[in-house]
C-alpha cells in the first residue's frame, strides 16, 4: 500500500502547505512513500511529535485533483442558478448520470479508495445517496443501508432528528439494518452544511457500528460542512466554490 505525498524537486527542512505547488501555483507532482517513511504525514503523526505537518486531506486532495477523471466528472454536473429558490446555486448531477463513462469514473474512484477496507455496510441518504451507494456497496462486498425520511421504511425504525436552518428533520434506518461492529460508509452526493451527515453519523454510531469515513462527490466548502463532523474523516471528489 502506498501513501501519496506532494513533494517538490527541492525538499524544503520541514513540511509545509509550500510543497503542494510550485511558485507558479502549479500543483506538483505525486510520489509513492512507503508507509514507514518518516515524513509521511498521517493525522496521528501530527498528535504524536507535536510538529506541524500537512493534513493528509489537504495532500490526497491535491493528488487526487491531478487525476483526469476528476475533471471529466466535474464537467458532467451541471450548475443550475436560482433553483430550488433564488440565490441557489443547484448543483445536478443527474447530467453526470447521463454519460456512462463519467459515472463509472465515479463509482471506480469511491470503489478504489474503499476497496480492502474492511468496510462491511455503506450506508446511503435519502436520495441521491442511493444512486452512488448500492454499486459502491456491490464492488466492495458490503451491504447497502438506506438512511429514509420519516415515514417512507415498514416495521421497527430508529431515528435521528437534526436542525435545519429553517426547521427540522429526520433521518430513519431499519433497526437491525446495522449491528454492532459493523464498520460503515455513509454517502451522499453532496456536503453543504453537514447537518445531514452529521445525523447519518450518530444513527450509526447509535446501534454500535464505527464510521469509517463519509464520502460525497460534491462539496460546497464556503459553507463549511466538514466543519460539523467532529473530525471524521470526509472524501470528496470536486468541490465548487
Amino acid at each position: 500500500m502506498y501513501v501519496y505525498k506532494c513533494v517538490s524537486i527541492y525538499s524544503p527542512p520541514s513540511p509545509s502547505l509550500s510543497c503542494l505547488s510550485d511558485h507558479h501555483n502549479r500543483p506538483l507532482p505525486c510520489v509513492p512513500l512507503s508507509e514507514s517513511n518518516p515524513v509521511v504525514h498521517l493525522r496521528e503523526t501530527r498528535k504524536r511529535r507535536g510538529s506541524f505537518v500537512v493534513s493528509l486531506s489537504a495532500t490526497m486532495s491535491a493528488c487526487k485533483d491531478q487525476d483526469p477523471r476528476i475533471h471529466g466528472i466535474k464537467t458532467k454536473i451541471r450548475v443550475v442558478p436560482n433553483f430550488p429558490k433564488p440565490g441557489i446555486m443547484f448543483q445536478d448531477i443527474t447530467t453526470l448520470l447521463l454519460d456512462p463513462k463519467a459515472f463509472k469514473d465515479t463509482i471506480d474512484l469511491f470503489v478504489e479508495r474503499y476497496k480492502g477496507k474492511n468496510i462491511s455496510v455503506v450506508a446511503g441518504i435519502e436520495a441521491r445517496g442511493f444512486i452512488f451507494g448500492p454499486p459502491i456497496a456491490l464492488a466492495i462486498g458490503a451491504k447497502f443501508v438506506p438512511l429514509r425520511k420519516p415515514r417512507k421504511l415498514p416495521g421497527k425504525v430508529i431515528s435521528e432528528e437534526y436542525i435545519l436552518e429553517y426547521g427540522r428533520d429526520c433521518l430513519e434506518m431499519h433497526v437491525g439494518a446495522v449491528e454492532p461492529g459493523d464498520r460503515a460508509l455513509v454517502v451522499d452526493d453532496l456536503i453543504a452544511t453537514g447537518g445531514t451527515l452529521c445525523a447519518a453519523m450518530n444513527l450509526l454510531e447509535r446501534v454500535g457500528a464505527e464510521v469509517v469515513e463519509c464520502a460525497c462527490v460534491i462539496e460546497l466548502p464556503e459553507l463549511k460542512g466538514r466543519d460539523r463532523l467532529n473530525g471524521k474523516p470526509l472524501y470528496i471528489l470536486v468541490e465548487y466554490h
